[in-house]
Order: structure tokens, then C-alpha cells, then sequence
């Protein structure tokens, strides 16, 4: 079950990584209209994408792991975005109130998953 999580998580991030890039999709720096990108950003979350699916195609045990540390740091973008507002959080990843929000709803889903799932669970 963790693995599929990964793989479902894995393939979000890169494919929306990825649409970051596609003209239509990002208009003006807006992804969709709504959220901030630029490069650094899009590539975060290529990145992302791709260690979720090398996670679950390793193991369940690794994949429980990416999702807790990745829902950590998801956390800490979320509150230093909240705080940044609409600009540059650490001098590269673009960003405005709605990517704090949706930042702290990934980091909410990856905690969940990550520290909900039980060690034993995870590994069967």
C-alpha cells in the first residue's frame, strides 16, 4: 500500500513538475493562474517526483522513510512560505500564498502517510 502511495505521490510531482515547463499551463510565472513557479521550483519537484519512485521501487521500508522526511521539509517550506508571502523563499523557489497552502496540504498527506503507517504494515 505505501509503495502505491509513493508511486501515486511520485508520478504528481513529476508530471506537474514537468507541465511547469509546457506554455499554456504556466502563463506569466502563474502555474494553472495560481501557483508561482519558475525553474527552481518545477525542478524541485521533478526531483521530488523521481526520489518517490526510485523510493517505492526499492521498498516499502524507504518509501515510509521519503515520506516522512519529505513531509518535514514539505512542513518547513510551508512555514517559511507563510512568512515569505508572495516572492522567493531561500533565494530560488518562487512563491505565493496559495503555494504555502498547497505546500502545507502536501506536507499534511506525506506526514499522514509516513508516520500513520505502521513499520510492520509498511514492510508487508
Amino acid at each position: 500500500m505505501i509503495r502505491r502511495s509513493g508511486v501515486v505521490m511520485g508520478s504528481a510531482f513529476l508530471g506537474g513538475g514537468l507541465l511547469g515547463f509546457v506554455p499554456g499551463v504556466v502563463r506569466n510565472g502563474m502555474y494553472l493562474g495560481i501557483f508561482m513557479v519558475n525553474t527552481p521550483h518545477n525542478i524541485l519537484h521533478i526531483v521530488s517526483g523521481a526520489v518517490f519512485l526510485i523510493a517505492a521501487a526499492i521498498g516499502p521500508g524507504l518509501t515510509r522513510l521519503w515520506f516522512q522526511v519529505f513531509g518535514l521539509f514539505y512542513a518547513a517550506m510551508a512555514a517559511v512560505g507563510f512568512q515569505v508571502g508572495t516572492g522567493v523563499i531561500c533565494g530560488l523557489i518562487s512563491n505565493n500564498t496559495f503555494d504555502s497552502w498547497g505546500h502545507a496540504g502536501l506536507a499534511a498527506i506525506m506526514l499522514l502517510i509516513g508516520f500513520g503507517t505502521r513499520k510492520r504494515a509498511a514492510a508487508g
